[in-house]
Protein backbone atom coordinates (compact mmCIF):
# COMPACT_ATOMS: atom_id res chain seq x y z
CA UNK A 1 0.00 0.00 0.00
CA UNK A 2 1.40 3.22 -0.69
CA UNK A 3 1.77 6.33 1.33
CA UNK A 4 -1.19 8.09 0.07
CA UNK A 5 -3.02 5.01 0.17
CA UNK A 6 -2.06 4.73 3.74
CA UNK A 7 -3.03 8.25 4.93
CA UNK A 8 -5.92 7.93 3.17
CA UNK A 9 -7.45 5.02 4.78
CA UNK A 10 -5.74 6.53 8.28
CA UNK A 11 -7.79 9.97 7.42
CA UNK A 12 -11.18 7.54 6.39
CA UNK A 13 -11.12 6.02 9.53
CA UNK A 14 -11.08 9.14 11.59
CA UNK A 15 -14.20 10.52 9.51
CA UNK A 16 -15.90 7.04 9.96
CA UNK A 17 -15.66 7.88 14.01
CA UNK A 18 -16.15 11.47 14.43
CA UNK A 19 -19.63 10.74 11.77
CA UNK A 20 -17.69 13.71 9.43
CA UNK A 21 -17.67 13.39 5.86
CA UNK A 22 -15.02 16.47 5.74
CA UNK A 23 -17.13 18.46 3.51
CA UNK A 24 -19.80 19.99 5.78
CA UNK A 25 -19.91 23.79 5.67
CA UNK A 26 -20.41 24.63 9.06
CA UNK A 27 -17.18 22.70 9.99
CA UNK A 28 -15.28 24.12 6.89
CA UNK A 29 -16.44 27.83 8.09
CA UNK A 30 -14.99 27.13 11.27
CA UNK A 31 -11.84 25.97 10.46
CA UNK A 32 -11.37 29.26 8.28
CA UNK A 33 -12.84 31.28 10.56
CA UNK A 34 -9.57 29.99 12.93
CA UNK A 35 -7.29 30.82 10.19
CA UNK A 36 -7.96 34.38 8.94
CA UNK A 37 -8.65 35.64 13.01
CA UNK A 38 -6.21 33.37 14.93
CA UNK A 39 -8.29 33.63 18.53
CA UNK A 40 -6.13 33.69 21.36
CA UNK A 41 -5.87 30.81 23.84
CA UNK A 42 -6.48 31.19 27.80
CA UNK A 43 -3.64 33.14 28.28
CA UNK A 44 -2.10 32.50 31.91
CA UNK A 45 -2.04 35.76 34.57
CA UNK A 46 2.05 35.27 35.24
CA UNK A 47 2.06 36.54 31.32
CA UNK A 48 0.05 39.71 32.11
CA UNK A 49 2.31 41.66 33.81
CA UNK A 50 3.97 45.29 33.30
CA UNK A 51 7.19 45.61 31.06
CA UNK A 52 9.31 45.58 34.20
CA UNK A 53 7.78 42.77 35.41
CA UNK A 54 8.01 41.10 32.39
CA UNK A 55 11.95 41.21 32.22
CA UNK A 56 12.20 39.90 35.86
CA UNK A 57 10.75 36.82 34.98
CA UNK A 58 12.04 36.18 31.69
CA UNK A 59 15.86 36.58 33.39
CA UNK A 60 14.45 34.68 36.38
CA UNK A 61 13.40 31.77 34.07
CA UNK A 62 16.60 31.81 31.78
CA UNK A 63 18.63 32.03 34.34
CA UNK A 64 17.08 29.02 36.60
CA UNK A 65 18.06 27.46 33.25
CA UNK A 66 21.64 28.33 32.96
CA UNK A 67 21.58 30.91 30.42
CA UNK A 68 23.89 34.22 31.10
CA UNK A 69 21.59 37.31 31.19
CA UNK A 70 23.27 41.02 30.51
CA UNK A 71 20.82 43.70 30.56
CA UNK A 72 22.35 46.57 28.20
CA UNK A 73 21.03 50.21 27.95
CA UNK A 74 21.59 50.61 24.40
CA UNK A 75 22.68 49.51 21.17
CA UNK A 76 25.82 51.38 21.06
CA UNK A 77 26.65 49.68 24.27
CA UNK A 78 26.10 46.33 23.25
CA UNK A 79 29.33 45.35 21.34
CA UNK A 80 31.29 46.03 24.24
CA UNK A 81 28.87 43.77 26.26
CA UNK A 82 28.98 40.83 23.76
CA UNK A 83 33.11 41.68 23.76
CA UNK A 84 33.04 40.92 27.60
CA UNK A 85 31.35 38.06 28.03
CA UNK A 86 33.61 36.59 24.88
CA UNK A 87 36.37 37.30 27.49
CA UNK A 88 34.81 35.53 30.58
CA UNK A 89 33.76 32.62 28.61
CA UNK A 90 37.27 32.32 27.58
CA UNK A 91 36.40 32.37 23.72
CA UNK A 92 38.09 34.07 20.39
CA UNK A 93 36.73 37.18 19.98
CA UNK A 94 35.31 35.88 16.66
CA UNK A 95 31.37 35.40 15.95
CA UNK A 96 29.25 34.55 12.91
CA UNK A 97 25.28 36.53 12.54
CA UNK A 98 22.84 36.92 9.51
CA UNK A 99 22.03 39.84 7.67
CA UNK A 100 19.65 41.22 10.24
CA UNK A 101 19.09 45.04 9.71
CA UNK A 102 19.89 45.67 13.19
CA UNK A 103 23.18 43.38 13.94
CA UNK A 104 24.13 45.67 10.51
CA UNK A 105 24.00 48.57 12.91
CA UNK A 106 26.78 47.54 15.17
CA UNK A 107 29.75 49.20 15.30
CA UNK A 108 32.46 46.88 16.35
CA UNK A 109 35.22 49.40 15.76
CA UNK A 110 35.84 49.81 19.94
CA UNK A 111 36.55 46.02 19.96
CA UNK A 112 38.59 43.41 18.79
CA UNK A 113 35.97 41.48 17.49
CA UNK A 114 36.38 39.43 13.92
CA UNK A 115 32.45 39.43 12.34
CA UNK A 116 31.51 37.29 9.69
CA UNK A 117 27.74 37.08 8.00
CA UNK A 118 25.67 34.21 7.06
CA UNK A 119 24.66 30.54 7.81
CA UNK A 120 26.81 28.88 10.51
CA UNK A 121 29.65 26.73 9.92
CA UNK A 122 30.96 23.99 11.83
CA UNK A 123 34.15 24.97 12.90
CA UNK A 124 32.49 28.28 14.26
CA UNK A 125 32.61 28.79 17.74
CA UNK A 126 30.68 31.61 18.57
CA UNK A 127 26.95 32.24 16.83
CA UNK A 128 25.03 36.07 17.20
CA UNK A 129 21.29 36.03 16.70
CA UNK A 130 18.30 38.42 16.80
CA UNK A 131 15.17 37.05 18.62
CA UNK A 132 12.17 39.07 16.87
CA UNK A 133 10.13 38.41 20.11
CA UNK A 134 10.43 35.97 23.43
CA UNK A 135 7.74 35.63 25.99
CA UNK A 136 8.06 35.71 29.76
CA UNK A 137 5.45 33.35 30.51
CA UNK A 138 8.49 30.84 30.46
CA UNK A 139 11.23 32.64 29.62
CA UNK A 140 11.75 31.46 25.73
CA UNK A 141 13.67 33.22 23.36
CA UNK A 142 11.81 33.44 19.23
CA UNK A 143 13.92 33.04 16.77
CA UNK A 144 12.85 32.75 13.10
CA UNK A 145 14.57 31.51 9.95
CA UNK A 146 15.78 32.98 7.23
CA UNK A 147 18.53 35.05 5.77
CA UNK A 148 18.13 37.66 8.87
CA UNK A 149 19.04 34.88 11.10
CA UNK A 150 19.78 32.07 9.93
CA UNK A 151 18.75 28.76 11.91
CA UNK A 152 22.17 27.14 11.82
CA UNK A 153 23.70 29.35 14.10
CA UNK A 154 20.81 28.96 16.53
CA UNK A 155 22.23 24.92 16.65
CA UNK A 156 26.37 24.45 15.38
CA UNK A 157 28.13 26.59 17.36
CA UNK A 158 28.89 26.13 21.05
CA UNK A 159 27.72 29.52 22.16
CA UNK A 160 25.05 31.01 20.94
CA UNK A 161 24.58 35.19 21.72
CA UNK A 162 20.98 36.26 21.10
CA UNK A 163 20.08 39.50 21.30
CA UNK A 164 16.76 40.98 22.45
CA UNK A 165 15.51 44.28 22.33
CA UNK A 166 13.75 44.57 26.03
CA UNK A 167 10.46 46.09 23.51
CA UNK A 168 9.36 42.96 22.06
CA UNK A 169 9.30 41.14 25.18
CA UNK A 170 6.26 39.75 24.82
CA UNK A 171 4.19 38.23 27.94
CA UNK A 172 2.47 35.39 26.61
CA UNK A 173 3.37 32.73 23.50
CA UNK A 174 -0.21 34.08 21.99
CA UNK A 175 1.32 38.05 22.10
CA UNK A 176 3.95 36.33 20.42
CA UNK A 177 2.57 34.83 17.33
CA UNK A 178 0.41 38.28 17.24
CA UNK A 179 3.67 40.32 16.82
CA UNK A 180 4.87 37.51 14.20
CA UNK A 181 2.31 37.89 12.38
CA UNK A 182 2.32 41.83 12.28
CA UNK A 183 6.05 41.48 11.55
CA UNK A 184 5.63 38.86 8.53
CA UNK A 185 1.99 39.51 7.35
CA UNK A 186 -0.19 36.14 6.94
CA UNK A 187 0.62 34.06 3.73
CA UNK A 188 4.07 35.19 4.41
CA UNK A 189 5.12 33.61 7.84
CA UNK A 190 8.91 32.16 8.43
CA UNK A 191 9.49 28.53 7.67
CA UNK A 192 10.47 27.56 10.48
CA UNK A 193 10.17 29.24 14.13
CA UNK A 194 12.36 28.23 17.23
CA UNK A 195 11.50 28.02 20.76
CA UNK A 196 14.68 28.44 22.92
CA UNK A 197 14.80 28.18 26.82
CA UNK A 198 18.13 27.67 27.53
CA UNK A 199 21.41 25.87 26.35
CA UNK A 200 20.64 22.09 25.00
CA UNK A 201 21.04 19.82 27.19
CA UNK A 202 20.06 16.07 27.74
CA UNK A 203 19.44 13.67 30.69
CA UNK A 204 18.56 10.75 28.53
CA UNK A 205 20.93 8.38 29.50
CA UNK A 206 21.60 7.14 33.21
CA UNK A 207 19.68 10.64 33.96
CA UNK A 208 23.26 12.82 34.10
CA UNK A 209 22.48 15.80 32.56
CA UNK A 210 24.70 16.89 29.74
CA UNK A 211 25.34 20.21 28.22
CA UNK A 212 25.67 20.78 24.61
CA UNK A 213 24.04 17.23 23.57
CA UNK A 214 22.24 18.74 20.45
CA UNK A 215 23.06 22.09 19.62
CA UNK A 216 25.21 24.81 21.62
CA UNK A 217 26.28 23.99 25.23
CA UNK A 218 26.19 28.05 26.28
CA UNK A 219 23.73 30.57 25.68
CA UNK A 220 24.01 34.19 26.42
CA UNK A 221 21.15 36.41 25.95
CA UNK A 222 21.20 40.48 25.91
CA UNK A 223 18.46 42.67 26.91
CA UNK A 224 18.93 45.87 24.90
CA UNK A 225 16.27 48.65 26.47
CA UNK A 226 16.77 51.06 23.21
CA UNK A 227 17.61 51.70 19.87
Amino acid sequence: MSSQSDRDAIIGAIRKNLGARGDEPGRRGRVRTRIERSPNGIIPERAGYDLAERIDQFTASLKSQGVTVEEVENLKALPGAIATILAEFNLPAQLRHGDDPLLATLDWSDTLIETQTGAAHLDDATSLSRAVTATAETGTLVLTSGTNNPSTLNFLPETHLVVLMTRDLCGSYEEAWDRIRAIYGRGNLPSTVNYVSGPSASADIEQTLVRGAHGPKRLAVFLVAEK
